[in-house]
């Protein structure tokens, strides 16, 4: 299967500068997703959930270590569309 990804923008409310980072497109996940490595990396604030996120694959096995429990509130950019939108941060 091959992969397509685009460049988009990302932005803190708070930080005067955003990242220019590649996604994945249609990779079957149905929320967007980053690890919290990047997000530590890239120095996003991250908002802890109120509640612990379980997820699970179509065949009921859990997907990742750890629940998601922490959120990233991002600006997305991509080709003149501005979008405020959050990401759930994942353990890899």
């Amino acid at each position: 299967m091959r992969e397509v990804t685009v460049e988009i923008g990302l932005k803190q409310e708070d930080n005067k500068e955003g990242v220019i980072v590649e996604a994945l497109l249609d990779n079957r996940v149905t929320e967007l997703v980053m690890s919290l490595e990047f997000g530590r990396k890239i120095r996003f604030k991250k908002k802890k959930l109120e509640r612990l996120i379980y997820i699970r694959n179509i065949d009921g096995i859990f997907n990742y270590k750890e629940p998601i429990e922490y959120i990233v509130e991002v600006e997305l950019f991509y080709k003149g569309h501005k979008e405020r939108i959050e990401i759930d941060m994942i353990e890899r």
